[in-house]
């Protein structure tokens, strides 16, 4: 798979603050990566490295096969990383002319970019009379107007509300849907959660995790189970090596499971053992158990 980014060994000091501590990930085509983290955590310090806004201290990173300066990759790059900045008495169109003269690229994709994300029939409106939320997918439309291969965007959703968030969700898909690598920084697990296919967890600047959202911790999962013969199957989920954690509260027993173990398989070999289930219901962790899970002991 084609490399878009590789970062090795980052590190950033502001003074006696380690804001990005010997920090390494790399990001592939095609995907949509998320680094997750509170504030402070270093995300978007590290964003500001990678987009040559931010000195690092020691390190390196490299776009693509790193054969073209950062300058030159950037050009391949779309980014947000500060709040939308258009002038206020001009339009949508006009807007975006501008910054089409900027960055040196055609107007031609104005109009597609304005309804990819939703703004095309607001096209002549001035950018004071819009929302928040569509301030700020402006401003994806402007980061978008060289077609870049990675679209990069730290907390997309901060301030917007319920609607706005799930419009620039949306959005995100949709971009990436078209092949475009999508990289956002974000605090919000639930946002990660949804639209990332990949996360990298950062706490205090050290990364805990990076890989895909769907195998953290390779986590299997666990079963809900209930049966009358509660002693028979405790008994059996201990013998069993499957098992890894066997949780009790009230009526129903929570088995953790350390490989892929089917919920008809399980049922069979129950009953094989003269054993009855009245509830059986196979689970995944959700990301922010399993972001608790990790960072509990940091």
């Amino acid at each position: 798979m084609e490399t878009i980014l590789t970062v090795t060994n980052l590190t950033k000091k502001f003074g006696s603050l380690i804001a990005v501590n010997d920090l390494s990930f790399t990001i592939e085509k095609g995907n949509v990566y998320g680094i997750l983290g509170p504030n402070g955590s270093g995300k978007s310090t590290t964003l500001g490295i990678i987009l040559n806004v931010v000195n690092k201290t020691t390190g390196e990173f490299h776009w693509f096969d790193g054969s073209s300066s950062t300058h030159q990759a950037l050009k391949k790059v779309g980014a947000i990383i500060e709040r939308p900045n258009f002038y206020p008495y001009m339009t949508a169109i006009q807007n975006l002319k501008l910054v089409c003269k900027i960055k040196e690229v055609s107007e031609t994709k104005i109009e597609e970019k304005l309804e990819l994300v939703g703004l095309l029939d607001r096209k002549h409106s001035k950018f004071r009379t819009y929302s928040l939320g569509m301030k700020q997918r402006l401003a994806i439309a402007s980061a978008l107007l060289n077609d870049p291969e990675i679209l990069i965007l730290d907390e997309p959703t901060n301030g917007l509300d319920p609607q706005g968030i799930h419009q620039i969700r949306e959005i995100i898909k949709k971009i990436a849907s078209q092949g475009t690598t999508i990289l956002l920084a974000s605090h919000l697990l639930d946002e990660v959660e949804k639209v990332c296919s990949h996360v990298v967890i950062l706490r205090k600047g050290v990364k805990l995790y990076s890989g895909p959202v769907d195998s953290m911790l390779a986590s299997h999962g666990f079963f809900e189970l209930r049966s009358q013969q509660k002693e028979a199957l405790l008994a059996f989920l201990r013998a069993h090596h499957s098992f890894t954690k066997i949780q009790e509260t009230d009526n129903m027993i929570t088995a953790f499971v350390n490989q892929e173990l089917a919920a008809e398989e399980l049922n069979k070999a129950l009953f094989k053992e003269g054993i009855f289930l009245s509830h059986l219901v196979k689970r995944r962790e959700s990301l922010e158990e399993q972001f608790l899970q990790l960072t509990k002991n940091q």
